[in-house]
Formats: structure tokens, sequence, C-alpha cells
């Protein structure tokens, strides 16, 4: 999969204006061509969030469904530990009581497993390449308001 760039719209017949074809240009087309090159940048930065959003998805689709298999068989497999420990307990105490400490120790799993996940959250990279990309817009596209007169 080919990832669009940011200089892909450069090498389409893209060629800056040097100082004499700019005199030599009226406000209206200058202004064409700054919102023709604007339209070209934000077209490209909305190709690279969508290939980067695939990219990205298809790995984490992958991950989840081999996260999700191996889910499934811890679970089983700590379903009968549990029922083990349960029968094992209920030898020597009320099956009960034992129930409540099984449960009970499950319980102090899940809120370690909670936050574990938690804390992992807080790391997820999100779309870094776009995100570089677009601080990298240049200057005279972000207003400055401290440098207007009237």
């Amino acid at each position: 999969m080919s990832m669009p760039t940011q200089g892909a719209g450069l090498d389409s017949g893209y060629h800056p204006q040097d100082a004499d074809e700019v005199r030599g240009s009226s406000i209206g087309e200058l202004m064409r061509q700054v919102t023709s090159d604007l339209s070209t940048l934000m077209r490209q930065e909305v190709e690279l969030a969508k290939a980067e959003i695939r990219q990205e998805g298809k790995k984490a689709g992958k991950t989840a469904g081999f996260f999700g298999g191996a889910g499934f068989g811890g679970y089983m497999v700590a379903l009968f530990l549990s029922l083990a420990l349960w029968a094992g307990l209920s030898n020597v105490m009320d099956a009960g009581w034992a129930a409540l400490i099984v449960a009970v120790i499950w319980g102090a799993i899940a809120a370690v497993l909670y936050a574990k996940a938690k804390k992992s959250a807080e790391h997820i990279r999100g779309l870094k390449q776009t995100n570089d990309s677009v601080q990298r817009i240049p200057d005279a596209l972000k207003p400055h308001p401290q440098e207007v007169t009237r």
C-alpha cells in the first residue's frame, strides 16, 4: 500500500513563483492560486489520514483477533482452575464459603487487570504521521493576531 505524502502534489505541476511573477499577477489570480494550493494540501492530508487509519486498523484488527483467542483460552483455564479450587476448598469448609473465597480472588485479579488496562490505554498512539504533517503547514497559513494593525 502506498501512502500519500505531502510532497506528492508538488510533483504534479506545482512551481513556486519568483518575485517578478508575483508582481505581474493580479490579486484575484494570487488568491486563486492560494485557494488551489490549500485545497490540494487539505486533500493530501485527508488521504494521508485515510491511509494511516487503514494501515493501523488492519494491524489492530489482527491483534484483537489474537487477543480474543488467547483471552477465551485463558478464560477456560481460569474457569476450570476456579472450579477445582472451589471443590478443593469445599473439602475443608462449607461450599458457600469456598465459592466466596474464589470470587474474592477473581475480584482482586480483575481490579489489577483494570488498572493495567487503564494505564495502557493512555499510550495509544493515534494518527502520529498525520498530526506531524499537519503541524508542518507553513506559518503563513496560521493566524498571527499580534501582527495585525488597524
